[in-house]
């Protein structure tokens, strides 16, 4: 579905990632996991269109999408759930909500985008609640609900989550996975990114680590939960506490 090769970009004069590739298949959780300034928030940037790549290709559902402004790639199916959320404070949740849908509302889909209003305030009841209140009142788990809600305004084949858990309480962290989990028993794809290893290969397909802008180790995630080295690196003493209770 996704095919990311060779690809290199970054900021400026700085490279971020070099000579990076992985695939993802319809259907899957792909994670990638990796310390702060590893190139991961950097990879979804280029896939989504936000930077140009500076050399490399991003194919989806085979088609290239160098050249492709963002609204194109959202419109082709893509969507983005950015690290700090990058929801309109002033604005209501509703208004927020209805942003996520604008190039459907462009083509006069006002009774589709209704239901699909409807579907996520059914996943997020919290949301349903607080409609009118201005997105930058809401709780940080509440904000990664709306920014998730709005991503599916889209319609998305694929998301792609840019650290999802950053500063949410455990309990939240924990509902944010069980909602990736029923959105992909639903259809979506997701590519993603996060800090938190274990929570992302606990509920992830496969997954890759990127380490300095490569990609150094690819696998089944639960063969990387297993390796001594994303153990060390990544996961920590009480790693395997956390896998077996989600595997419970």
């Amino acid at each position: 579905m996704l095919i990311v090769r060779n690809l290199r970009a970054g900021y400026g004069r700085i490279e971020a990632l070099h000579g990076v590739s992985l695939s993802v298949r319809r259907g899957e959780i792909v994670a990638i996991v990796g310390a702060n300034g590893a190139g991961k928030s950097t990879l979804l940037r280029a896939v989504a269109g936000l930077i140009v790549p500076w050399q490399g290709e991003v194919l989806f559902e085979d088609r290239s999408l160098a050249g492709t402004k963002p609204p194109a790639i959202v419109a082709a199916g893509i969507g983005l759930v950015p690290e700090g959320r990058w929801l309109f404070p002033p604005m209501s949740v509703l208004d927020n909500l209805r942003l996520g849908a604008y190039l459907r509302l462009r083509r006069g889909d006002k009774e589709a985008v209704r239901k699909d209003l409807e579907r996520v305030f059914a996943l997020f009841p919290i949301l349903a609640e607080r409609r009118k209140q201005p997105a930058g009142s809401l709780s940080g788990g509440e904000q990664q609900m709306l920014a998730i809600a709005r991503a599916l305004m889209s319609r998305p084949k694929m998301l792609l989550l840019d650290e999802p858990s950053t500063g949410l309480a455990p309990l939240l962290v924990e509902k944010i996975f069980e909602t990736i989990v029923q959105l992909n028993g639903e259809g979506i794809t997701f590519l993603l990114v996060e800090q938190n290893a274990r929570a992302a290969l606990a509920v992830a397909n496969r997954g890759y680590v990127l380490e300095t802008g490569r990609m150094v180790l690819q696998g089944r995630a639960r063969d990387l939960l297993e390796d001594q080295e994303v153990k060390r690196a990544y996961l920590g003493k009480d790693y395997r506490d956390f896998a077996e209770g989600r595997a419970r």
